[in-house]
């Protein structure tokens, strides 16, 4: 039979242009590869609409969802995790019957290989996205293997003084199978967390029990509750993967581990302090493979982001980001960081701590240790002709000075503040003891952020808001005409919760010539703040209200992260 060739059918169905294919081809010819894959490496196509067209190329149906509640993980004993990995293809067996997912409709080895069980003899075929297949694999391989439940069962039974066998972690969690069962425990909670996107792990205790806690999107979750008896077995296995000195219980200490599981490579800050009845832990989760954000992923308005990318190139004063512990401040410095760093420009940073290397930029980490503080290091920065300094936080009047001076004499800084909103960044560098003159004559412009979560895609439902709730951030029903607002009902993707992932909503202030006058006349925070407004500003919790009415958060979680 003849197959039509897939970049006809693109340009037939996705607007797909014949530059765009002549180029993919070219690049085919050079190196080879597929065809469909080097099109959704350029962005000319999307994932989607290569899947569509390879279904009409070989008929072959597409199913973008795989998990369901009812999948059966029998397989997973018969199939080597590393074969459907490999093949990128998976079998999804549910009461209804089995098909098997395939990425690639080329392969028809692998496929013949996995007929050969009896439960897929005659299993239909239907084309899926790579995500959806991968996450059926970890599903399967996850819950083959022990459950949190069925681990912490065993343990009950167990001789705790023997669980502990020190191993030596490498390679993939998912592909460890190693049987002491705090391993096996510690190797669970790390996958699970990583499944669900947690950005933390609290382990906790009281006299009588042991709490696992996950902080996804900026939440804490009760996650697991094992018996209290393997505390100081887990807390050690962790130690021991983290480094760390398993015999101090009375000092708090500092360590990190890496791990794989399945295709993301994850860091882990470990960090410990003595509490009564032991230690409590805290991880904290990076994720090495997406990290970094480009400037126009933050979710900044198009006016908003086109201004920023502005400052964020201005020769010299000081930028400052300010919201509370855990808005995202660093992740818009890196993302604006990454987003000027040519060749052409030195850029070093003090963080405190250094939480990704950034290629081709000077990280510095504060030291109290050996006493090298932002100041000291700031001080030292400037000596090391830099176009760009990064100052980790403002946090006394030293740095604020030197940050100052640096800006005036021609440096570009970036640095933070805790302060609730914009305006108030002034106030507080003034509280400082920095000079208004010197402010509003190093200071170009002030960012406020701060992290609401997003309505889940696969379960959002419009809904009609009462009025009241509308007007708590600052709707009225004249803006609400003709929007559609929507809330999460909870699914699997989402756990549960409604939300999936974080965007930011941002204040913009930029310190023009009539608010930079009235600084010097005053530092009350409200009057700065209504100047800025009448200046064209939108404000948090405006930028929040503007979100809602677009269907990307909901009103609770605007009116949650603005309530002052």
């Amino acid at each position: 039979m003849h197959h039509r060739r897939i970049g006809e059918i693109l340009i037939e169905t996705s607007g797909l242009t014949e530059q765009a294919l002549d180029e993919a081809l070219r690049l085919q010819s050079e190196k080879g590869g597929r065809i469909g894959e080097i099109l959704i490496r350029q962005g000319a196509v999307a994932e989607t609409e290569v899947l569509k067209a390879l279904g009409i190329q070989f008929d072959i149906p597409i199913r973008t969802t795989l998990l369901a509640p009812d999948l059966d993980t029998s397989f997973a004993g018969e199939i080597p995790i590393q074969f459907l990995r490999k093949y990128r293809m998976t079998p999804v067996v549910t009461p209804s019957g089995a098909v098997i997912a395939i990425n690639d409709p080329l392969l028809f080895q692998p496929l013949d290989d996995l007929r050969r069980l009896p439960v897929l003899k005659d299993a239909g075929v239907v084309l899926s996205p790579y995500g959806a297949i991968l996450s059926v694999i970890n599903y399967v391989y996850d819950m083959s293997r022990d459950s949190a439940e069925q681990v912490i069962e065993d343990m009950h039974g167990e001789d705790t003084s023997r669980i502990l066998s020190e191993i030596e972690e490498t390679g993939d969690l998912l592909e460890d199978t190693s049987d002491a069962p705090v391993v096996k425990l510690v190797n669970l909670m790390l996958s699970q967390a990583v499944k669900a996107r947690a950005s933390d792990i609290h382990i906790e205790h009281s006299q009588q029990a042991l709490k696992i806690r996950y902080r996804v999107d900026g939440i804490l979750y009760d996650m697991l509750s094992p018996p209290k008896h393997i505390q100081s077995a887990l807390i050690s296995r962790i130690k021991i993967m983290a480094k760390m000195n398993i015999a101090e219980k009375r000092l708090p200490q500092d360590g990190r581990i890496e791990i794989r599981i399945a295709d993301k490579s994850i860091d882990i800050r470990v960090s410990t302090i003595p509490v009564a009845f032991g230690e409590r832990v805290v991880l904290r989760l990076l994720d090495k493979t997406n990290v970094l954000l480009n400037v126009s992923d933050l979710g900044m308005p198009a006016d908003r982001l086109d201004q920023f990318n502005r400052l964020i190139r201005s020769p010299h004063g000081i930028i400052l980001v300010t919201g509370p512990t855990g808005s995202g401040k660093t992740t818009t410095l890196y993302a604006a960081l990454s987003t000027i760093n040519t060749t052409d420009i030195n850029i070093i940073t003090i963080e405190d701590p250094i939480e990704y290397q950034l290629d081709g930029i000077g990280q510095i980490q504060v030291n109290p240790k050996i006493d090298l503080t932002f100041a000291k290091g700031l001080r030292s920065i400037v000596r090391q002709d830099p176009d760009v300094i990064l100052v980790g936080e403002i946090r006394d009047l030293e740095t604020a000075e030197i940050a100052t001076q640096s800006a005036l004499t021609g440096h570009l800084v970036f640095s933070t503040l805790h302060t609730n909103d914009s305006a108030s960044a002034t106030t507080r560098l003034i509280d400082m003891g920095i000079e208004p003159f010197l402010v509003t004559s190093s200071v170009t412009a002030i960012l406020a952020q701060r992290l609401v979560r997003v309505v889940c895609k696969d379960c959002k439902e419009a809904y009609k808001p009462d009025r009241e709730s509308l007007q708590s951030i600052g709707i009225t029903p004249e803006m609400a005409e003709g929007r559609t607002i929507y809330r999460g009902r909870g699914c699997p993707s989402c756990l549960d919760t409604g939300f999936r992932g974080r965007t930011g909503i941002f204040e913009l202030m930029i310190l023009d010539e009539p608010v930079r006058n009235l600084i010097l006349k005053t530092s009350d925070a409200n009057a700065i703040k209504d100047k800025a407004v009448e200046r064209g500003m939108l404000t948090l919790r405006q930028d929040g209200a503007q979100k809602v009415l677009n269907g990307i958060t909901t009103i609770e979680e605007v009116f949650r992260v603005t309530y002052q």
